[in-house]
């Protein structure tokens, strides 16, 4: 599996900063703000270098590590154009997506973290992207593992499972019909939308990818985070993924 060729005279056209700007491991928030958060209460000496579009990315030291925090936005379309440039532009060699996502099992308690083992989508995204059929891919069991096994170390609760990554807000839409057509051996335990086009583009470039997600919501639940919530219980699944960066 490759990547799509690019004519040599392309330019990376939404990230404006040097290649040197870009550490080889990127932590990445779906929410600007949330890069900015990162970047103002976890890392030292944090340097804005993109803020193109207003999707701000920030290179600093977390505990002495050298490390780029950038936002992707929302969805497929947005995580593949910020992932491939940070691939091939950039010689980035590892992502932690750090992001949300909601419950599709009873047992999945919101703010529990999930650690992605596949992500499923129904979406052509990866036909249209190198001409690969497939739609279901795999993180970096290498780096996924190495998240887990800081977790643990770190005595921290996580769960992990498959993904379905969808093209839509679940909540906004009728996703019954989806999961009804979900092949039963993927079962997923969690819905968001970028996982499946961030792995199946870093296993195009032979990089590695990984995904920590904290469950914000859920159809089994009312509990419902609001965004000042929300920004207090992902400071576990922030630490996680940046103390998973130390000893890479």
């Amino acid at each position: 599996m490759k990547a799509p060729k690019v004519m040599e005279h392309i330019k990376p056209a939404h990230i404006g900063c040097q290649k040197d700007d870009i550490a080889p491991i990127v932590v990445m928030p779906g929410d600007p703000l949330r890069a900015k958060y990162i970047a103002e209460h976890f890392l030292d000496n944090a340097k804005l270098v993109n803020e193109i579009r207003g999707m701000y990315g920030y290179t600093g030291e977390y505990k002495g590590k050298r490390v780029t925090v950038m936002a992707h936005g929302m969805g497929m379309p947005s995580v593949s154009i910020y992932a491939f440039e940070l691939f091939y532009f950039f010689g980035v060699e590892k992502i932690i997506r750090i992001g949300t996502c909601g419950a599709l099992k009873p047992e999945i308690q919101v703010p529990e973290i999930i650690i992605a083992n596949q992500s499923y989508t129904e979406a052509n995204f990866a036909y249209s992207y190198n001409g690969d059929p497939t739609h279901l891919t795999y993180p970096s069991q290498n780096l996924t593992n190495h998240i887990k096994n800081v977790a643990k170390e770190k005595g921290l609760h996580f769960v992990e499972g498959s993904i379905l990554c969808t093209e839509q807000f679940g909540f906004y839409s009728d996703n019954e019909h989806v999961l009804k057509r979900v092949p039963e051996e993927v079962d997923p335990i969690g819905e968001e939308m970028e996982t499946f086009a961030l792995f199946h583009i870093a296993r195009s470039f032979d990089k590695e990818a990984a995904a920590i997600l904290t469950v914000v919501d859920s159809k089994y639940s009312e509990v419902f985070l609001t965004p000042e919530e929300r920004e207090s219980s992902l400071n576990d699944m922030i630490t996680l993924a940046l103390d998973s960066i130390i000893s890479l």
